[in-house]
């Protein structure tokens, strides 16, 4: 028991920045590297790393594997539906220009959602994994 100590402190001072820097990777990778995949990669390893040092009943309630499911579709879902949107506003499947004003704001929109679309599913299906990995043996 006084191993876990240095694991729950140190997740404890590291999961905010994870967390923190998952974001910075999703809503920077319109400009730069990154995106939605690599920022949800990271926010599920905030998450794994929450449940390896508090167990992993607790992530569960922390976010419940029931609500993985429908948030994996929900990303998939908005990653089609801004190319349905742009289809139905004249454009071509995935044209970000008429999703704005001018072509350079709906370039900035449409890959804003696309990127948030894939963030979701790619960090819902990552822990959707993890939980049933770590509770096979239950």
């Amino acid at each position: 028991m006084s191993q876990d100590i240095i694991l729950k402190v140190s997740a404890k001072l590291l999961i905010p920045f994870i967390l923190l820097f998952a974001l910075y990777v999703q809503f920077h990778g319109d400009d730069g590297p990154g995106g939605g995949f690599q920022a949800g990669v990271i926010f599920a390893t905030g998450i794994i790393l929450y449940a390896l040092a508090n167990g992993t009943e607790r992530a569960m309630r922390l976010i419940p594997p029931g609500v993985l499911r429908p948030l994996s579709a929900l990303g998939v879902l908005l990653y089609g539906g801004v190319g349905l949107v742009s289809m139905a506003l004249g454009g071509e499947f995935l044209n970000y220009e008429v999703l704005a004003h001018d072509a350079a704001h709906g370039q900035h929109v449409g890959i804003l959602l696309i990127e948030a679309g894939v963030g979701l599913t790619v960090a819902s299906v990552m822990l959707m994994i993890f939980y049933n990995f770590a509770t096979r043996g239950d």
